[in-house]
This record gives C-alpha cells, sequence and structure tokens, in this order.
C-alpha cells in the first residue's frame, strides 16, 4: 500500500491544534495529531514523521512536570516548528530559558516586526514592514537556546519568532493556524516545502488508498452500514459499496423526524441511481409514540438514541452473516475522543446512533472516513461522483428534528415545521445563499399567538428562523439576511404555511455544539 509523506502534530493542549492539521490538509500534506504523553521515543521510530509540529497548549513549562516532547525528536534529523507552548517547551530542552509574567504576557492581536536576517519560512511576510499574529501566552522565553537567532519581535515577545537554521528548528510565539494570523497559511505553506513534502495528499489517492484498505479488511464478508442520510454515512457508504459491492447492506431508519421528502430522497439515490441493497425501515409510528408527552430536550436526545440502537438491531439481524458495521467516524471525532489530560477517554459524539452496537452484536468496526476532516469527505464525496447538491448539504443533527421543535412534539407540528423548513430552504437557494451559510434551519416555538390575516382572527404557532455561518467549524456567528430577505421569507412561511402566523429572526451566535435549537 502506498505510504504518504508524514507529518506528526504533537498536541500540548491547544484549543485550536485541530486547525493546525486543517492548514496542512488544505496543502495537500497528510498529518495526525497525537497527545504529548503518547509519542514515545518508540513511537517516533515508528511513525517516521518527515517533520514535527509542537502545539500550543494551556501549561506553563516553568512548572515542575509539564509536558515536553521526546528527547529523541531532537536528533532525528527532521525539521520541527514550535507554536507557543511548543516554542518554549523546545527552548527549554534545547538549553534556553523561560520566564512567567512580568509584564511580558500577551493575548489577542499583536504586531510583529522582522529583525535584518531574513528567514525562510518567512517568505511572503513583512511586505509592509509588519504582520498581524494572533498571540496567547503568559510564560515568555527570556533567553534562546544555542543555536538559535531572533528573526521577528513584538511588543512583548522579543523572541517572537526564532530559528537553528543548521538544524531547521523554528519557533514562534504566536499561532500561524488561527484567521487572525492573516499570513499564517503562508508560514505553513513554507515549511512543508522547506521539509520537502510533495503535497501527495489528494482525494484521488486516498480513495484508492480506502478502496485497497476496506478489501483488505473485510475480503468477502459482508458489512452492515447505518445509512442516516447525511454526508458522512452516504460517502462511507458509496466508498464501501464501490470496494465490496453487494457485500454492503445499508440500513435507513426512517424516524419520522426528517425533513421534508427527505426519506424518498435517501431511498431513490441508494437504492435506484446506486443499486446498492437497502433496507429502509420506516419507525415513525414507534418513534412518535414513544416522544408523546416528552418535552425536555435531553430526554429526547437519549430516547431517540435508544430506540434507533434497538430499531437497527431487529433490521442488522436479517442480514445472515454480517460480520462489521460500517459507520461515518470523521478525524475531528477521533481527536475529541482521546483524553488530552490522559484520564478516560470521552465518548465520541452522540450524532454516531450506533454506539453500543458493535459490542453488542459482536461486530467489526469499518471506519473508511475516520482520518478525514468534513470539508474533506466533501471533496471525497465530489471524487466519488455523489451530486454536487447533496454532498453540499446543511448538516442535520442524529435526533432530527426533535430538537427544532422545543416542548412537546407532535405530527401536527412536525407537519408544520417541515412546511415552513422547506420554504426557508427554497427561499435560500433561490436567492444563492445555500453555500455561504454553514446551517439554516426553522424552529417551531413551543407558544401559540394571535394574529390577523385578512379579516379573520388567528390563534397559531410562530416560528424562528436560524442562519449561521463558519469558517473553521469552531466557532459560529449568525448570516446578516438583508431586511429584504427576511421580510419576503416570512411572507411566504405566513401565505404558504397553514398554522404558522408570526416569523422571528434568531441572531444569537454560539459555538457549532449547540447550533440547534435545544
Amino acid at each position: 500500500m502506498t505510504q504518504h509523506q508524514r507529518l506528526l502534530i504533537i498536541d500540548f493542549g491547544s484549543q485550536v491544534t485541530q486547525l493546525i492539521a486543517r492548514r496542512l490538509r488544505e496543502l495537500n500534506v497528510y498529518c495526525e495529531i497525537h497527545p504529548y504523553q503518547k509519542v514515545t521515543d518508540a513511537f517516533l521510530r515508528d511513525f517516521a514523521p518527515q517533520a514535527v509540529i509542537l502545539s500550543g497548549g494551556p501549561d506553563s513549562v516553568t512548572r515542575a512536570g509539564s509536558p515536553r516532547a521526546p528527547e529523541s525528536l531532537w536528533a532525528m534529523g527532521v525539521p520541527v516548528l514550535g507554536i507557543c507552548y511548543g516554542q518554549q517547551t523546545m527552548m527549554t530542552q534545547l538549553g534556553g530559558k523561560v520566564e512567567s509574567g512580568h509584564g511580558t504576557a500577551e493575548f489577542g492581536r499583536a504586531f510583529v516586526t522582522p529583525t535584518e536576517e531574513r528567514l525562510e519560512i518567512l517568505e511572503g511576510w513583512f511586505a509592509a514592514g509588519r504582520e498581524q499574529v494572533w498571540m496567547s501566552h503568559g510564560d515568555h522565553v527570556s533567553q534562546i537556546a544555542p543555536g538559535f537567532e531572533v528573526y521577528g519581535t513584538s511588543p512583548n515577545a522579543p523572541f517572537a519568532v526564532t530559528a537553528d537554521v543548521a538544524r531547521k528548528f523554528f519557533a514562534v510565539q504566536f499561532h500561524p493556524e488561527v484567521h487572525h494570523t492573516p499570513k499564517g497559511a503562508k508560514l505553513y505553506e513554507n515549511f512543508v516545502r522547506l521539509a520537502g513534502f510533495t503535497g501527495d495528499w489528494t482525494m484521488a489517492g486516498y480513495r484508492e488508498q480506502a478502496i485497497e484498505k476496506i478489501r483488505e479488511q473485510v475480503g468477502d464478508r459482508k458489512v452492515i452500514c447505518g445509512l442516516s442520510g447525511g454526508v458522512d454515512s452516504s460517502v462511507a457508504a458509496v466508498l464501501i459499496h464501490e470496494a465490496i459491492g453487494d457485500n454492503l447492506t445499508c440500513v435507513f431508519v426512517d424516524h419520522g423526524l426528517l425533513r421534508k421528502g427527505e426519506a424518498e430522497e435517501v431511498v431513490t439515490m441508494f437504492r435506484d441511481h446506486y443499486n446498492m441493497k437497502l433496507i429502509a425501515a420506516d419507525e415513525s409510528e414507534l418513534f412518535l409514540g414513544a416522544l408523546e408527552g416528552v418535552s425536555d430536550p435531553e430526554v429526547k436526545r437519549k430516547t431517540i438514541g435508544r430506540l434507533f440502537i434497538d430499531v437497527f438491531q431487529k433490521y442488522a439481524n436479517q442480514i445472515e452473516g454480517a460480520e462489521f458495521l460500517a459507520q461515518g467516524t470523521l478525524y475531528p471525532d477521533v481527536i475529541e475522543s482521546v483524553s488530552f489530560s490522559g484520564g478516560p477517554s470521552v465518548t465520541i459524539k452522540s450524532h454516531h446512533n450506533v454506539g453500543g452496537l458493535p459490542e453488542k452484536m459482536g461486530l467489526k468496526l469499518v471506519e473508511p472516513l475516520r482520518e478525514l476532516f468534513k470539508d474533506e469527505v466533501r471533496a471525497l464525496g465530489r471524487e466519488l461522483g455523489l451530486p454536487a447538491k447533496f454532498i453540499g448539504r446543511h448538516p442535520f443533527p442524529g435526533p432530527g428534528l426533535a430538537i427544532r421543535c422545543p416542548g412537546e412534539i407532535t405530527s401536527e407540528k412536525l407537519a408544520i415545521l417541515r412546511e415552513a423548513d422547506a420554504v426557508y430552504i427554497d427561499q435560500i437557494r433561490k436567492h444563492g445563499l445555500y453555500d455561504e451559510i454553514w446551517q439554516a434551519f426553522v424552529a417551531i416555538l413551543p407558544v401559540r399567538t394571535v394574529g390577523v390575516m385578512g379579516d379573520g382572527r388567528t390563534y397559531d404557532y410562530a416560528c424562528a428562523l436560524r442562519a449561521v455561518t463558519s469558517v473553521d467549524g469552531m466557532t459560529a456567528d449568525y448570516y446578516p439576511f438583508t431586511h429584504e430577505f427576511l421580510g419576503e421569507t416570512a411572507t411566504r412561511i405566513i401565505n404558504e404555511v397553514k398554522g404558522i402566523n408570526r416569523v422571528t429572526y434568531d441572531i444569537t451566535s454560539k459555538p457549532p455544539g449547540t447550533i440547534e435549537w435545544e
């Protein structure tokens, strides 16, 4: 099997370590993030990275027992880039000094000025004399290690950029991976070029490698795939089908909480277009019956998750001789399921509704997307020929419309919600805004309001529109619709959707984990 050039990111606990990997993947460089405590000398030898990046972190190198890079790293002969805490442990381990505070902490926007000596990884920087960067440090380097020189300074960081050019060791006090360091991507591009990376990480190459790996793992045995209709499980299903054909059977559970026409779309696409073996199970009555009278959002989620596992198992048991369960697990799920502190691992995200099934049913897991970020999954989907409209769909939660329907769920409210949501998305597409928005949806509020429509009074539901943007999937902000768009959309919903007489727009900003209404 072809081996990609590999870069290792040693994670010291920064909240933005994932962004480093994202920036490198954008340059077609394959990289993996591993917590510092797992990167032993033996691990380094086996991984054999072509370059290493040391992430930032919340600890202080002045504290006894604080994290360090393995000592063997410095003798490997590969380029190393230290970022923030990574710079400080590099200096400490190689003979420099780091001190705490003393008025030299920097948090937020700062400006780095170059020294007279120029540095290869800063090519393209300093055209205007200084560059904006994003700082986040309480400690500071007070003495650089032997062999290092200074190439950039900021008001509170006299050693903002340092390097030992002969050994190809580079260290910066700021975070190049965040968007608040505008030329940060250029710094990473320079570093990987200097390290000899040729950009061999492509989706065409990944597709070939993944198919080979699936065939090697599965052989001629059978695989069950839980198909939700979302991008991740769909791309996984198409990839596995390409690898093993009819030895794959997909199980699609319609829990009655999908968007308008969604169940039909999924069945048509996978059964008819891709000619896959597909069990389409309409279990909406079961789910809606169990949710009757339930208004607590967490009880809703747990009820849906429990029932999903029971229903999936019932249909999966009908597939004779199945030995593997396929999941659309992504790389962020893998990273987030590893506890940085070394404690018990946290649970992989709750949208993996088949959690617990592999052990229950004695199945082995097939996870062909576990090395990919969301945008890479979409690129792989395009490579596999999935329709562009499908690949670009906004994320949809596992519990479906249940969490867009605060309060008690009823068939009547779900029907109203589906129609309103369909009108809203149609409006967004008609105005050419769909691809600018990370996620958009309607929530039906648990209140009825009095309104006047024509010459009569109405007593109907209010609904709220939500739309958010996100650059990196880590933070989200509301989408700034024009008043004209909101007015036109509200008019359409009220005129076309029986049961709604008032429309509001939610402009709160939330992290993606809480983008959904409940």
